[in-house]
């Protein structure tokens, strides 16, 4: 791919994005990690995989208007056609929808190619760690929902809970994504970023308890009785 080419990509997709958790910045840094993966891996189409990266959360926003939208589907159709609109040939465009298409996690289309691997490998690395818990507050906060859920004035963990909240998606997902990988390098990068996580989500746990010990009792001494 010419740097031409290159930027001409990256142009389209900068216009595209519009959600702060899945902005710009994560398809640069899904782009490197897949870069790094890349690197441990053979028979790399490197064409392919860059524009993968590159469109893969085009069909974000179309998500966001609709939440029975899938990114990935809506995303791996329009980088198909924006692709075969700027003249590539319908088998690369069509390589690089396969990869858009099966780069979901919450997703019974697993990747088949080597290059759909390193962008579902690269994708789930930038949901780990730190940056993962970041980004999911974030997202988590953008569509309006909660920290954590209450039960009789007591902070629920997240686990085995329906009620929507940040701590119930560490347990629905975050907590979950280290076993998954499709790659070796993709699996080492993001149990280099576990521990990250885990300390990021007890010391919440823990300091979200703590301010509703007792609490309740503490708030009757200092109201009055009613007249």
């Amino acid at each position: 791919m010419t740097n031409k080419e290159f930027r001409k990509i990256e142009e389209y997709m900068i216009g595209c994005m519009s959600d702060s958790a899945h902005d710009k910045e994560h398809v640069y840094r899904v782009l490197y990690i897949a870069l790094d993966i890349a690197e441990h891996e053979e028979n790399v189409n490197m064409d392919i995989l860059l524009a993968a990266c590159l469109l893969h959360d085009i069909g974000r926003k179309e998500q966001i208007e609709d939440p029975r939208v899938c990114h990935a589907e809506v995303g791996s159709k329009k980088a198909y056609e924006y692709l075969i609109s700027i003249g590539w040939s319908d088998e690369n465009a069509a390589l690089v929808r396969e990869c858009i298409y099966t780069h979901r996690f919450r997703s019974n289309n697993p990747p088949k190619s080597i290059e759909a691997k390193i962008l579902f490998d690269a994708d789930k690395v930038d949901v780990c760690g730190a940056m993962g818990m970041a980004r999911s507050l974030i997202y988590r906060g953008s569509v309006t929902e909660p920290l954590y859920t209450l039960n009789d004035d007591t902070v629920c963990d997240g686990e085995n809970t329906e009620e929507p909240s940040f701590f119930r998606e560490y347990h629905y997902k975050l907590k979950k994504l280290y076993s998954r990988f499709f790659t070796e390098r993709g699996a080492a990068l993001a149990k280099e970023r576990k521990k990250a996580a885990e300390e990021f989500y007890m010391s919440l746990l823990s300091e979200s308890k703590k301010a509703y010990e007792n609490g309740r009792e503490r708030l009757k001494i200092c109201l009055k009785e009613d007249k």
